[in-house]
């Protein structure tokens, strides 16, 4: 039996995928097969969609959907395949999240005030804190 070469072992150390990175992927992958049929099928879901905290109706709902739908498949796609660009782009989706639902809180008629949407935000951003924190330990390893 041979051992493996420099190279072999290289490239596998950089197509590694940390546990956590296969369950986000999975996530988001789990997502875009929840949302899809949620907005295809579903009346009320379909004709609402919260973009920065601000709700759309009807045909702009209807035509930004699949944005969301897009961001979650990439997500999918990008933590599957463990690109390095993945894990900021998904800390920062988180914080716009976050920063999404303390508008909505003041800004929609179905909000419960900006002490609830600070509350929402505050653990809405946890994740993004998280995934940053698991970025400066991708690098050390690296």
């Amino acid at each position: 039996m041979t051992a493996p070469s420099a190279t072999s072992t290289a490239a596998s150390a950089r197509t590694a995928r940390p546990w956590w990175m296969t369950a986000l992927a999975g996530f988001c992958l789990a997502t875009v097969l929840f949302l899809v049929p949620r907005d295809l099928f579903n009346a009320g879901a379909r004709d609402v969609e919260v973009w920065l905290g601000f709700e759309l109706h009807g045909a702009a709902a209807r035509l930004s959907a699949p944005l969301h739908w897009a961001i979650f498949a990439i997500g999918a796609w990008g933590f599957w395949r463990a690109r390095p660009w993945i894990v900021p782009c998904a800390a920062g989706y988180c914080f716009y999240v976050a920063l999404s639902h303390l508008i909505w809180s003041e800004a929609s008629p179905h909000g419960q005030g900006w002490p609830m949407g600070l509350v929402q935000a505050a653990a809405l951003s946890l994740p993004g804190f998280l995934l940053l924190r698991a970025r400066r330990g991708l690098r050390a390893s690296a």
